[in-house]
């Protein structure tokens, strides 16, 4: 018996496969990508019956035929993986849909428990399911009615995956389903062929095998071609076309058949189902928030509350980080290299101007991350997102693409690098090339802190205005540049249908939440700990590096006589027209080719890192460890009431956008109401660009050449020249409309 159990999670996407995941796991889980694969990876471990057990979290599928990459790891683990139990995880008011995958796990010869989910929604709409009868005849397997959300039946559930792991390798039963003469018959000779050769028996089931190659499955087939199984595929062929000569169809038509009329003769005999249609709560609410009319002015609506809560609600804690980063932990850090005889070296200008003004004034911005993504989860977990998809679906198809095409851009909120690879759920290379064209003009969350630095050094309150246009602004070029390409590169290509599920609106829970904004959240930590700690130590170099003056001068130089300023100063007057042609700008777009958080990582260290920290007062007391601390509960005393009151102000904002209204805002704090709290990059912001020269700052770092892991998704998924013309024309565009901005708001008087 194995001492360390695997149990492995398959189920239809919306059947509450990772809530159950998550309730099993708790915060113990990872997330990583499949081996050769980028679909995202989830593994925990949970304690069951005083064991230690791996649960993988495989990616929803529909089925087990690799029409997609999700449905090739999800078989490819139970194939190859073997894990010692499946648990196949149904929606209990889909049941009928959700048993297509359940069928072909048994004809696979899984370990299966059936956990049948969201039990308590199907009772609330009438359903009467025989759950003892269901498992009857779906040959025995062990079955457990769930709601997971609730808790209820995980316990049973853990219960009978140790019983399932524990038990002995059964003896082979007879297929619970059989298919018409001619197709048994078939498999039955290529059974035998698959038996003679021991080492393709010993890696696939048989039958299943058999199947497959009679469903003519081109992984598969291409699977055996490269290990030169020429002879088993050449009979597989001969029965495809006997098969279809004497009967009018294929041999995977009439597999298909027979499983579709052998779980709807298993779901006639086991669920009752309400005379009428009972119409849902999730009913009601989609008839105001995927109408006609009202669903996009709902969805804008909805955008511009996440942006006031990213911008305003993170705004205080953002603050807090910030004075904790240039004040405390600055003091600390130069105190600690005093107590060793370092002080004042090079190693000092190292840590502080390069590591903590780079990776900390990126760690300044994990408030506003956390939020985002906390306004993320919460879309998600409600059921949102997918409406958000439906909504779009009309504007999608002016584009000559559907609203699963928005999947990706919604995807690309978050990071471009997944999104290009959701690109894969889309049937036509060319829906895929258009798609992931347009998805890398959505402003992931990495171009965030720069709106927000931004926002808050030249807008203050009214950030969020900054921050919600250039989202839009992502959206409107994603869109038009859509429109371009379709009338040119793919003209006259047919819009392909859309059918797409919408699952029901639930209430999120404490627990999925927090673990959604955990990943994400702590993904962005390590990044900002790895890549940006050495892409900061980089860019110190090059300001530590003196041109024009002796080498002896090492990190004794201002940072405009450095190689860094030197090197950035000869490509500085291409943005002249843009208004933002200082060598510092453009230092920081180059790095931002990296990876788009390094923009604000460079900039921290050209005007705070490298400027000279403020001198204590001789006669005024260095802060005490008590003293710092002291400071730091009040600072975020303080900084918990200011969030709580742009919080409640995100409703007379929202409201005020009506012209005719005026509701005053909340301000807990009057005394302090002109008192400006910038950090230091704000202030020296604010020296160095104008208003207009901001925004159109932020309009080139919205819609230039995406980072280097971007444009790595983008060669690996469509090719070299494919990715050479993307990385013109976003710089083209990012240049253009940057252009435009300044020179038509200088017009506009705005200058």
């Amino acid at each position: 018996m194995p001492k360390h159990y695997t149990i492995a999670l398959a189920g239809n996407p919306n059947a509450g496969k990772s809530t159950i995941f998550n309730a099993l796991t708790g915060s113990h889980q990872h997330v990583g990508n499949w081996p050769g694969k980028t679909v995202e990876k989830k593994q925990g471990l949970a304690h069951i019956g005083g064991r230690e057990v791996a649960i993988v979290d495989l990616p929803g599928a529909y089925s087990l035929t690799a029409y997609s990459v999700e449905e090739t790891i999800t078989r490819d683990f139970i194939v190859h993986e073997h894990p010692d139990a499946v648990v196949a995880v149904v929606d209990a008011t889909n049941l009928e849909r959700n048993l297509y995958m359940v069928l072909q796990m048994i004809e696979l010869g899984a370990p299966l428990v059936l956990a049948v989910n969201m039990i308590d929604v199907a009772r609330s709409q009438h359903f009467q399911i025989d759950l003892s009868e269901l498992a009857r005849r779906l040959g025995g397997i062990p079955l457990v009615a769930t709601a997971a959300r609730q808790g209820i039946g995980l316990a049973e559930l853990q219960d009978a995956i140790l019983h399932v792991s524990n038990r002995e390798c059964p003896a082979p039963c007879p297929p619970l389903l059989t298919y018409p003469e001619p197709v048994e018959a078939a498999i039955a000779d290529l059974v035998a062929r698959i038996e003679a050769d021991a080492g393709l028996a010993g890696r696939y089931p048989a039958r299943w095998l058999a199947i497959k190659l009679l469903e003519n499955e081109a992984d598969m087939i291409d699977r055996l071609k490269a290990t030169g199984h020429t002879a088993l595929l050449e009979a597989a062929r001969r029965h495809i076309a006997r098969i279809l000569a004497a009967h009018g169809e294929d041999p995977e038509t009439l597999i298909v058949d027979q499983r579709y009329a052998f779980i709807s003769q298993v779901f006639r005999a086991t669920v009752v189902r309400p005379a009428e249609k009972t119409r849902t709560p999730s009913d009601r609410i989609d008839a105001v928030l995927t109408h006609r009319w009202l669903g996009l002015p709902v969805f804008l609506l909805l955008m511009w509350i996440v942006f006031q809560v990213v911008a305003n609600v993170s705004a205080p804690m953002l603050n807090l980080v910030d004075s904790l980063v240039a004040g405390p932990l600055s003091r600390w850090v130069a105190a600690l290299l005093g107590a060793v005889g370092m002080g004042g070296t090079w190693l000092e200008s190292l840590l502080i101007d390069g590591v903590l003004a780079g990776v900390g004034g990126m760690l300044v911005f994990v408030p506003v991350l956390f939020f985002l993504y906390l306004a993320i989860a919460l879309l998600e977990d409600s059921g949102y997102m997918a409406r958000a998809a439906f909504v779009m679906d009309r504007f999608m198809h002016m584009l000559g693409l559907h609203g699963k095409s928005f999947l990706p851009l919604l995807v690309g909120f978050g990071c471009n690098v997944p999104a290009i690879y959701a690109t894969r759920t889309l049937e036509h290379q060319d829906d895929r090339r258009l798609t992931a064209f347009m998805t890398t003009f959505m402003s992931c969350g990495a171009r965030l802190p720069v709106y927000v630095i931004f926002g808050s050094a030249f807008f203050g309150a009214a950030s969020g205005h900054l921050i919600f246009a250039m989202y839009m602004l992502g959206i409107t070029i994603a869109i038009l540049t859509g429109f371009l390409l379709k009338r040119t590169l793919f003209k006259n290509k047919p819009t392909p249908p859309f059918v797409m599920e919408l699952p029901p609106y639930r209430l999120p829970t404490l627990q999925s939440v927090w673990l959604h904004i955990w990943e994400r959240t702590s993904k962005f930590i390590r990044g900002v700990t790895t890549t940006l700690a050495a892409a900061s130590v980089v860019v110190w170099l090059l300001l530590a590096i003196p041109i024009g003056q002796p080498l002896d001068r090492f990190n004794q130089v201002a940072p405009s006589d450095s190689l860094f300023g030197a090197l950035c100063r000869g490509l500085a007057p291409a943005f002249a027209p843009a208004g933002f042609d200082r060598w510092e700008a453009t230092g920081a777009l180059v790095t931002g080719l990296a990876a788009k958080e390094v923009v604000v990582s460079t900039l921290s260290q050209i005007y705070v890192g490298a400027s000279d920290s403020p001198v204590q007062a001789a006669d005024e007391p260095a802060p005490t460890l008590l003293d710092d601390l002291g400071a730091i509960v009040r600072e975020l005393g303080h900084a918990a009431l200011m969030t709580g009151q742009e919080l409640v102000n995100i409703v007379p904002r929202t409201l005020n956008l009506i012209p005719v209204l005026h509701v005053p805002e909340l301000n807990l704090l009057p005394e302090h109401a002109s008192i400006e709290n910038d950090t230091a990059l704000e202030a020296a912001l604010r020296g160095a660009f104008t208003p207009l020269a901001a925004v159109a700052f932020n309009v080139f770092v919205l819609l230039y050449t995406p980072c280097m892991a971007t444009v790595a998704a983008m060669r690996q998924e469509f090719g070299l020249r494919w990715t050479l013309f993307h990385a013109a024309y976003t710089l083209g565009v990012a240049w253009l409309a940057a252009v435009l901005v300044y020179q038509g708001g200088l017009l506009l008087g705005l200058g």
